[in-house]
């Protein structure tokens, strides 16, 4: 199976192994992640008004991409599936005004939404399958207690988002489950971590991160996982007693890529 993938800039550049750690565990579970041809940042952030269109056209132009191969687009950034996706509802939803402004800066090419945006947690869960994932597991994380970190970008809005419950989702504790650890389940996993108003205000954004990370341990956690390059960072910079890392970490050592 072959997926237009979209790697970010996070993932290109300080957190380069977190993509290398993507693609290895795609190929062991039957997926090959084939990368954008000339993508650009996703915009960062989704703004809603409708007539600002130009942080939206690099978006707009990986689904197009991901369309014409006929193959799903897939993030393992959690903020540029945000992005990505509410981009793709806009052209379908508002084609009179959003998708006709793209339209007019992309021509001759023209695009209404009609690629399927999926997140790598997606694709491990409707694509591949807990069943393979199980099959596929060297070194099972037996005896792990492990605390799933949603943040704010993932599951919201959750209409838009539609990927889990944005409540009570278990998208991530089902992964664990699979890979032979135990899911922590504590109250904070939905919470912001301060991550977009660390530099505005870092104690409040500290403070966030803490309750998380104290919340976890409290609950007998022995690492948080995330979907957010953003959160790990912010979580790391804040959190002594427990280590935060990304989620496809967690499958590599899994699957036996990473020690």
């Amino acid at each position: 199976m072959k997926v237009s993938y979209f790697p970010g800039c996070t993932l290109k550049t300080k957190a380069k192994d977190l993509d290398e750690q993507a693609r290895a565990c795609a190929e062991i579970l039957g997926v090959t992640l084939e990368e954008i041809s000339n993508w650009q940042c996703c915009g960062g952030a989704f703004t809603t008004a409708s007539d600002e269109i130009a942080t939206k056209l690099s978006s707009v132009r990986a689904l197009m991409e991901a369309n014409k191969k006929g193959q799903p687009l897939l993030t393992v950034c959690s903020a540029c599936h945000n992005v990505i996706k509410q981009t793709n509802v806009a052209m379908k939803e508002n084609p009179d005004n959003f998708a006709f402004r793209a339209n007019m800066n992309l021509a001759p090419d023209n695009y209404n939404g009609e690629a399927e945006v999926i997140h790598y947690l997606e694709l491990l869960r409707d694509k591949v399958g807990y069943d393979k994932i199980k099959e596929k597991v060297v070194k099972p994380l037996e005896g792990l207690k492990v605390a799933c970190y949603y943040g704010c970008l993932l599951l919201r809005p959750s209409k838009v988002m539609a990927m889990d419950d944005a409540e009570n989702p278990t998208i991530m504790e089902d992964l664990v489950k699979a890979l032979g650890g135990e899911p922590v389940y504590y109250a904070y996993k939905n919470e912001c971590c301060g991550g977009y108003i660390a530099l505005e205000d870092a104690e409040s954004a500290m403070k966030k991160s803490q309750k998380i990370s104290n919340n976890a341990k409290a609950q007998g956690a022995d690492v948080i996982i995330t979907a957010c390059p953003l959160c790990m960072y912010n979580l790391k910079k804040h959190t002594k007693d427990v280590p935060v890392i990304y989620f496809t970490e967690l499958l590599a050592k899994a699957l036996g890529i990473k020690e």
